[in-house]
């Protein structure tokens, strides 16, 4: 018992200042016996039903030193170490003290809200769930799409106080093993007090210094279960709402997996809209400073004499009016990511006819102006991922300054950086313009060209080449 008395001791001098720990006594043949839990984290009826009522049995019939084979709970450990109770009680379990036994018996709380619509990827077609912030919640939607025992998880803890659970889950038939290990062995030699998000966490396998996205967080298990049997990586995180996905190219975010559930004619259709939209974003209005301010000579005489009109009272240079109108774009933006849902819409529509009408009045900036930044930020929404938005908002700015330098030169040697850099990025070791540069003819013409389902038989040979195979059709 003195042992026993000591536990508790220091439990209590660790956990001194925590309102929520609960400590009860419990007689048993005139011996001592101690229910510890944390109140916050665990099910007041779980502990009830898996612990009291059984407990209550177990004493009467003197088989304590058996109670981890009799309680229904679905998780029950036998606890060697002092040093595992602290661990066990954060995570919600109680913990059982006796003479001889220390016994934790799962008795976590569901603190969690229910699986809702994806918020930022929605989709038309296709299934509706998205994550949530339970780490075997998450766990299970992709279990549910991928019923195989070769869909393995490799769990660890990462934050020496937070102690997150996250899991690397890949095909094991598939996936790169090695790419594996990488991420693994990267994962651990983190050494941090904690990690709050996945976004946090995909920093530390971030390879490149780029604004282009080498990592891709959904919300959609869908997008997760079709990236794992393409031979990709996945990594859920508890607490989390978003799963991590790893090898991610550029032509992910160009053409998403979702438009796979459109017909033919609209998925290519969809396609070609949004790589034009990418390069039209990043490209257009560079474009138009360097035709307006050096090559006025590819202009129509007729079409040069309106816009020259139309900046008369304008005191800026272009490349000012490009800025002023793009900044109050972003702020716009901005604004209607953070405003409540009820407000934001009213404040972008309004916002932008009261700022734009009154920058044309003033005759801060020209009314072609006002067209060519709408007409970027238009094509700028066939993307919803925030992490391409950034990188486009950062390339956009370089061809902006290139051509009010050099003109369409300018345009020009900023394309020629801007392809350089694809180029250079790494992800997980792989080149990130696959499957442009290295170039991959079935992959290729598969970006743009969706054909039927059943000729769809190959995966990429670049990231599973221990598996090509998608799948064996007589049809063909």
């Amino acid at each position: 018992m003195v042992i026993c008395m000591d536990i508790i001791k220091s439990i209590k001098n660790n956990f001194k200042d925590t309102p929520d720990l609960i400590i009860k006594e419990l007689e048993y043949n005139n011996k001592k016996l101690y229910l510890v839990y944390l109140e916050t984290v665990s099910s007041s009826d779980k502990i009830n039903e898996y612990i009291l009522k059984n407990l209550n049995y177990l004493i009467s019939i003197n088989k304590l030193k058996n109670i981890n084979k009799n309680i229904p709970a679905p998780n029950i450990k036998n606890i060697e170490s002092y040093d595992k109770i602290e661990y066990y009680l954060i995570n919600g379990f109680s913990i059982l003290i006796s003479e001889s036994t220390i016994i934790a018996i799962e008795t976590r709380a569901d603190i969690n809200r229910s699986i809702s619509s994806p918020d930022v990827e929605q989709s038309l077609f296709g299934p509706k769930d998205s994550f949530v912030e339970n780490y075997q919640m998450n766990l299970g939607l992709i279990k549910r799409r991928i019923k195989t025992s070769n869909l393995k998880t490799i769990e660890m803890d990462i934050g020496k106080i937070s102690k997150t659970k996250i899991g690397i889950a890949y095909l094991e038939n598939i996936a790169d093993i090695n790419k594996v290990n990488y991420i693994y062995n990267t994962l651990s030699k983190v050494n941090v007090d904690g990690v709050i998000d996945s976004s946090e966490l995909a920093q530390y396998l971030i390879e490149n210094d780029t604004t282009f996205p080498t990592i891709t967080s959904t919300e959609r298990p869908d997008k997760v279960s079709k990236s794992l049997l393409e031979g990709k990586i996945a990594i859920i995180f508890d607490t989390s709402c978003y799963v991590l996905i790893l090898p991610t190219f550029l032509a992910d975010f160009i053409n998403p997996p979702i438009d796979n559930y459109n017909k033919n004619i609209i998925f290519n259709s969809l396609r070609i809209l949004r790589t034009f939209c990418f390069f039209i974003t990043i490209i257009f209005p560079g474009y138009y400073i360097a035709l307006i301010n050096y090559n006025q000579e590819t202009l129509p005489t007729s079409l040069l004499l309106k816009f020259s009109h139309q900046r008369i009272d304008v005191p800026f240079p272009s490349i000012v009016e490009a800025l002023i109108m793009l900044f109050i774009c972003e702020m716009l933006r901005e604004s209607d990511l953070r405003f409540p849902s009820s407000y934001s819409s009213a404040v972008s529509i309004l916002g932008a006819l009261i700022l734009g009408e009154a920058a044309v009045t003033a005759g801060i900036v020209s009314p072609i102006m006002i067209i060519v930044i709408a007409f970027t930020f238009i094509t700028s929404l066939m993307f919803v991922e925030p992490e391409i938005i950034n990188a486009i908002r950062h390339f956009r700015i370089i061809f902006l300054i290139s051509a009010s330098v050099y003109g369409i030169y300018g345009v020009i040697l900023a394309l020629l950086y801007f392809l350089i850099h694809l180029c250079s990025i790494k992800t997980l070791n792989y080149p990130y313009f696959y499957p442009v540069a290295p170039y991959d003819r079935y992959y290729f013409k598969k970006q743009f060209i969706k054909s039927d389902l059943y000729r769809d038989n190959r995966r990429s040979k670049l990231i599973a080449s221990k598996n090509l195979t998608k799948q064996r059709n007589e049809l063909l």
